[in-house]
């Protein structure tokens, strides 16, 4: 156990989190690299507490404008009211201190995605239903200017995605810098729905009736949902890697996630929409091997090599679908 910081007890006292002369527990909850996030037990009440870093524990200089933790409860108060289920709800805040606190899910109820698809255990319907919701999020949100107005946050998502993720990767191969940089400025510049940012298993919870739930939306922004549709497509290739026994089905389960998605797509013509993920995807596989943010079960130069195999020509080359990036893949792995 710990304490939490005597400004943030003031102020969830001045929320009626916590009762006066009351004992309030904090315990510090690791495996994120942007935010201190407490688990607090104050009687009978257990919630979160979510406070962002200005510098992110990562190798690299990584820094951050801390006021994202805003937008990200915003974005969750937004997300569950549009889409009841796919978020915590959020249970007060203080934007002068920048914390919020959200309700605590129960690992008796909800587990994470990422340990199970490490293990090689791969739910093709979670992963379907995991596409329905992102889009229906994103439907819900397509073309809504007062949502628009409400996420003034391009600074915030060039300086969490678009830099440390494709601007980077082009400073460490130069004879993708051009097309990297172009994809970041595409990328910047549409502008059509509320996005999450950091669709990745480690980010998601599966909920009773495997409905999933959002976690971690520090990168919110309303933007192109190409992004999050392509940065968690990415994360099931990569797993192949992971747990090698499991690839089949992980390509499977990127079908699914893909059809699901796609069938939710409403807002704009879908091979648009399917261009610009297949564009993007490779260049974030790149990324997590190249980038400031790699993953960290890659952990040799010949796992590296395998992605650069794949990513390197279909940056060059851009696929005409996401179905073409999963056979290459597929292709190099020998599945």
């Amino acid at each position: 156990m710990t304490t939490l910081p005597p400004d943030i007890l003031s102020s969830l006292a001045r929320m009626g989190l916590t009762e006066p002369g009351a004992s309030v527990d904090a315990e510090r909850l690791t495996g994120g690299v942007s935010s201190d996030i407490w688990k607090v037990t104050a009687g009978s009440r257990v919630f979160c507490v979510k406070r962002a870093m200005a510098k992110l524990a990562v190798e690299d200089d990584w820094f951050a404008p801390v006021e994202r933790n805003r937008f990200e409860r915003n974005w969750y108060a937004i997300a569950s009211e549009r889409v009841p289920g796919v978020a915590p709800a959020v249970l007060g805040y203080d934007d002068d201190l920048l914390f919020f606190a959200m309700a605590w899910l129960d690992p008796d109820h909800y587990s994470l995605w990422k340990p199970d698809l490490m293990k090689g255990r791969v739910d093709r319907d979670f992963a379907a239903t995991v596409g329905e919701k992102l889009a229906e999020v994103h439907a819900a949100t397509a073309g809504d200017r007062a949502i628009a107005a409400a996420f003034p946050t391009g600074r915030l998502f060039e300086a969490l995605r678009l830099e440390p993720y494709l601007r980077a990767t082009g400073q460490r191969h130069p004879d993708l810098s051009d097309a990297l940089g172009s994809l970041a400025d595409r990328t910047a510049a549409t502008e059509t729905a509320l996005v999450h940012g950091d669709v990745s298993p480690k980010n998601i919870m599966k909920g009773p009736k495997s409905v999933p739930v959002f976690l971690d939306a520090e990168c919110a922004w309303y933007g192109d949902p190409a992004f999050d549709l392509a940065f968690c497509l990415n994360h099931l290739l990569l797993k192949c890697i992971a747990a090698p026994q499991a690839s089949r089905d992980l390509i499977a389960a990127f079908g699914a996630m893909h059809e699901s998605y796609m069938a939710g797509v409403n807002w704009e013509p879908r091979e648009d929409l399917e261009a610009r993920a297949a564009s993007l995807l490779p260049a974030l596989l790149l990324a997590r091997v190249d980038g400031k943010s790699p993953v960290e079960y890659i952990t040799d130069d010949d796992q590296r090599a395998v992605v650069r195999r794949v990513a390197v020509p279909l940056i060059k080359e851009p696929p005409a679908s996401l179905a073409d990036i999963s056979n290459a893949w597929s292709k190099e792995l020998g599945i």
